[in-house]
């Protein structure tokens, strides 16, 4: 007797091929979840390892918290302007910059002593500690990523008087639930959604305010005043830097004490407008998660 051959038919096929397409369309948001999360997880871990940075320095420097930027003193040429990155010597470096420094992780590979605005606005951190994995290319020391509560924890900047705007400022000035840093817009979060440009990592000689993470370096406070700074110094009573929702609508954010947690712009006291800017001046907007007294209190001067 011959054997009867057994073959799938055409129906049974299409079944299976349809089982199949079903099984990766309950997977595939699963899995892009789990890959979110992972990414998530990655960049927290990278922001409470710099914020370990922000204590150690603090240790060694009589408990004086980081400025945004490094002060300046005289010309651009004076030696004072040179300060340690742990592996050399670098013009006024950025927040970022000395914080990996104090926990061992070292911003760039050859540190420049150069005051050129090359230097000091296309330079890219070479170290991963400082990247988001959702966000890789957001490295450029001035356009980064993660920006720093830098108003009321140590702006260098200079005021008419000639003296600091607020620096410097001491750890047991603030409590633990003050906001230290987190992913940021720069001046994007003054622009509608709709209006905003994608992120330039090479910004000079260009400063185009809608590009996303612009000046990000510097993250303002929830509630600005006419008589305070902002984020690119133009102090103009329009431009600022908020918060970037980019982990599911929600901003990764170290706090004083270490912790890193994700939070909604509004939860951290922003007021959000219709079109997703950000205002400038509202009085719904509260700075007491900023101030470092729990108080709402208003940013610090410059005149």
């Amino acid at each position: 007797m011959q054997r009867r051959k057994t073959a799938f038919t055409l129906i049974e096929l299409l079944v299976v091929i349809a089982i199949i397409a079903l099984l990766i369309g309950i997977l595939l948001p699963a899995l892009g979840a789990a890959r979110d999360s992972a990414r998530n997880l990655k960049c927290a871990s990278n922001m409470r390892q710099l914020a370990v940075g922000h204590a150690l320095y603090a240790q060694t420097e009589d408990e004086i918290n980081i400025p945004g930027r490094m002060a300046k003193f005289g010309a651009n040429a004076d030696p004072r302007n040179l300060y340690s990155v742990g592996n050399g010597l670098h013009y006024r470096p950025r927040w970022m910059v000395a914080m990996g420094a104090g926990a061992g992780f070292y911003a760039y590979n050859q540190p420049s002593t150069e005051p050129t605005s090359e230097n000091d606005n296309n330079k890219l951190l070479d170290h991963e500690i400082f990247q988001d994995p959702s966000a890789k290319e957001y490295i450029n020391n001035r356009n980064y990523g993660l920006g720093y509560n830098f108003q009321f924890l140590g702006n260098s900047r200079r005021r008419a008087d000639g003296q600091f705007v607020r620096f410097p400022t001491r750890i047991h000035q603030f409590n633990g639930q003050t906001v230290l840093f987190a992913d940021t817009l720069g001046t994007a979060a003054t622009y509608a959604e709709r209006d905003r440009l994608p992120y330039n990592p090479m910004p000079h000689p260009s400063n185009n305010q809608r590009e996303i993470a612009n000046h990000g370096w510097s993250l303002d406070p929830p509630r600005l005043t006419p008589d305070g700074d902002n984020c690119d110094e133009s102090r103009d009573g329009t431009h600022r830097s908020a918060p970037d929702a980019r982990h599911g609508g929600r901003a990764n954010v170290a706090w004083m004490d270490g912790h890193v947690k994700a939070y909604r712009p509004e939860d951290l006291g922003y007021v959000i407008e219709d079109d997703g800017s950000f205002a400038y001046g509202s009085m719904e907007a509260t700075n007491k998660h900023f101030s470092g007294s729990g108080r709402d209190s208003d940013p610090p001067r410059i005149n």
